[in-house]
């Protein structure tokens, strides 16, 4: 009721002009704080020279994005321009054998890249978990995996196994871990698909195949096996209507997102300002919330660009990759929040929703996201942030659940029952505002640091009460009304599609 009931146009516009004009006079508050502070000292690993003729440095504090642009730009040129020429060649010329064809490439970029040692400890594991899928227990598939993904994110083991790795450059350890541990996750899959498999079990090579895909090698998305083996073996390899358009567009929006980064950093130095406490204590509750916002923000595009890219290269290759992720701006739920859609399907599908299966039952909820948060926790590596990072998102997801029921009751349901459409939907839509700053909040610590997050928790909600608390939360509660307003067109769309299907 909330999504499909309809709210007058003359209230939507006010709530787009209150959140247009927040975020114009939130940013206006960022750009002097950037300005009054690109030479202070305190910045100077963070902000470097930049664009002189207009008199502004760069904010560099984001290692992943400078690597991309930097060391890492000529290698991802010259290597998946490669795998495209080679791909299109082979689509041509052997479509039958395309699979094999990109595990060929794919083992021999590896191996120019990082060394045969290291290609060698690659296929140790994946040999391993072969091994482990030949019994066809799933079990010991998940025991076999995690113990596998643990000797890389768990010391000494991660350090004994690097250490066999000769020869040292700025992205070894990058490509080290990212490649092993994606390593993992996909031979996971391929065992857990395997034991599913009525008759026999996929040959090694199929599981070959899989890995060395060289776009997803190194980071990613993760596309679980059952999706990879189906697509690729596919002989048969044809374009849907106006496929290589939205192809071409794809990677236009994705060289402007890089374009309009590149200056966003030029003049909001997002990153680099909550490095400085005592600097941005200064600064007024409308900045901080805006900086803690930004910074959600920001890391979404910078996943949205690298698994756009990615995605792309896929997409020519005549695959279906997962997609990129939701914008934070576009969601107010714990449950849609994620910024790696591979890892979050790859999570859903054999953790998640295996254990809690229709996520009804408060129990099963529990332990289901408990679980989905410790193998999380492995994934990204264990340390304090990411067991704080864990434990409030998990506490996030399962408090949804909580309330929902609570509010099912019914004395409440007989209440919403009795109130129109449209004011069941602010209800819920000022309830959406609190948990849209919780979602903020509760992945500042990981995306920042976690003093940052709370001296803006401390801002916000203490400091700040009742005016700055109150005055974000309406406009919150607006943006999220403009959210819904957007899911409320699109299920209109998708009633007229299926309605037109019908008719067909």
């Amino acid at each position: 009721m909330g999504v499909k009931a309809m709210l007058p146009s003359y209230e939507l516009g006010f709530y787009a002009l209150v959140v247009t004009c927040a975020v114009l006079y939130s940013g206006s508050d960022i750009f002097e704080a950037s300005r009054d502070s690109m030479n202070r000292k305190a910045f100077r690993d963070g902000i470097k020279p930049g664009w002189h003729y207009f008199g502004r440095k760069m904010d560099v504090a984001d290692f992943e994005w400078v690597m991309w642009f930097t060391s890492f730009r000529n290698i991802i040129i010259f290597a998946l321009s490669g795998h495209v020429l080679f791909g299109k060649i082979c689509s041509m010329i052997v479509p039958q054998h395309r699979a094999v064809m990109y595990m060929i490439y794919g083992v021999l970029a590896v191996l120019g890249s990082m060394g045969l040692v290291y290609l060698m400890i690659i296929l140790s594991h994946c040999l391993v978990l072969y091994s482990v899928a030949l019994a066809k227990q799933k079990w010991l598939c998940y025991v076999a995996g995690l113990c596998c993904l643990a000797s890389f994110k768990v010391e000494p083991f991660g350090s004994w196994q690097s250490g066999f790795v000769t020869g040292a450059f700025d992205l070894q350890d990058v490509l080290f871990y990212g490649g092993c541990t994606f390593t993992i996750m996909r031979c996971m899959s391929f065992a857990l698909e395997s034991s599913k498999k009525e008759e026999g079990i996929y040959s090694i090579f199929d599981l070959l195949k899989y890995n060395f895909y060289l776009p997803f090698f190194f980071f990613g998305p993760v596309m679980t096996f059952d999706q990879f083996h189906a697509q690729v073996s596919t002989r048969e390899l044809r374009r849907k209507d106006d496929e290589m358009k939205n192809i071409r567009v794809n990677a236009l929006l994705h060289v402007g997102a890089i374009v309009a980064v590149d200056i966003f950093f030029h003049f909001f130095y997002i990153l680099t300002l909550p490095s400085d406490l005592k600097f941005v204590n200064r600064l007024s509750d409308w900045s901080l919330a805006g900086l803690a916002y930004s910074n959600l923000v920001y890391d979404w595009v910078k996943a949205a660009v690298m698994f756009g890219v990615i995605n792309t290269i896929a997409r020519l290759d005549h695959l279906d990759p997962p997609q990129p992720p939701k914008c934070i701006t576009m969601l107010y739920v714990f449950a849609e929040t994620h910024f790696d859609r591979g890892i979050n399907d790859w999570l859903c599908k054999y953790v998640y929703d295996h254990i809690g299966e229709n996520h009804d039952n408060i129990l099963k909820e529990l332990v289901a996201s408990i679980t989905t948060f410790a193998i999380t926790a492995l994934w990204l590596g264990p340390c304090e942030v990411v067991y704080i990072w864990s434990l409030v998102n998990c506490f996030g997801l399962n408090f949804e659940l909580w309330v929902q029921k609570f509010f099912q009751l019914g004395p409440f349901a007989k209440l919403e029952a009795k109130l129109s459409g449209a004011m069941s939907r602010r209800i819920r839509a000022a309830f959406g505002a609190v948990n849209f700053w919780a979602i903020v909040l509760y992945n500042i610590p990981a995306l920042n640091s976690l003093e940052f997050a709370v001296l803006v928790t401390k801002r916000l909600l203490v400091m700040g009460f009742p005016v700055s608390t109150l005055s974000i939360w309406f406009i919150t509660y607006c943006g999220v009304q403009l959210i819904k307003e957007r899911e409320h067109i699109l299920a209109i769309e998708e009633e007229e599609k299926g309605d037109k299907a019908k008719v067909e």
